[in-house]
């Protein structure tokens, strides 16, 4: 597909502008994480790319040093007992996924794309195969995080995924983009311990 190939040189291009722009509030986030807790400032965590092959996706790490590894954050009993003081405006501005930027120039994600799930979340993956999200490129963010993100449930976040697998386009991504700056200034869809929590408040109401 030839819009791919020019997705990839936007990436390059884009990802090369952002490092350098953004490498004063790097500084400033890794000496506000350095003074907070010990332990490093990335967190590495095995993910999955597109055709389902794995990488180390980078982030600002947000939680204790001792929390579960490999485990989403809405698995973990009480998820706000992990979060550092930093890691909560992290997580709330969306500044913890800024690293990502290097993996996007790396190659081994996209700007826009379906979020990569941890290597252990079969159900999202499964799901995922049935629309062909899977074969995309996975991203910073995508057409489900201006959807819902962690208020979706499995099934139709990887409905969501796949619909942009389907309609992947230069418009498309610049929706996602828009959308997504609208969706961080209003921290949309941002729940810890909140996939599928949208659904669940609806049964309790």
């Amino acid at each position: 597909m030839i819009y791919l190939k020019i997705k990839r040189l936007i990436d390059i291009i884009l990802s090369a502008i952002a490092l350098i722009i953004l490498s004063p509030i790097f500084l400033i986030l890794i000496i506000a994480i350095k003074l907070d807790t010990p332990g490093p400032v990335l967190f590495k965590q095995k993910r999955v790319g597109i055709h389902k092959t794995h990488f180390n996706i980078l982030k600002f790490r947000t939680m204790r040093i001792d929390t579960p590894n490999d485990k989403p954050t809405h698995l973990l009993e009480n998820p706000e007992q992990w979060i550092t003081k930093t890691g909560k405006f992290l997580r709330k501005t969306s500044l913890d996924e800024l690293p990502q930027i290097i993996n996007i120039f790396r190659g081994q994600m996209s700007i826009i794309g379906p979020r990569p799930a941890l290597w252990n979340q079969y159900d999202l993956i499964a799901e995922r195969d049935k629309y062909g999200a899977n074969d995309v490129p996975a991203g910073l963010t995508g057409w489900a995080q201006i959807n819902g993100r962690d208020e979706l449930e499995i099934e139709l976040k990887a409905k969501l995924d796949g619909e942009y697998a389907q309609k992947i386009s230069f418009i498309m991504d610049l929706r996602c983009f828009f959308g997504t700056i609208f969706s961080v200034l209003r921290s949309d869809g941002v729940l810890e311990g909140g996939t599928g929590a949208k659904a669940k408040n609806k049964d309790d109401e």
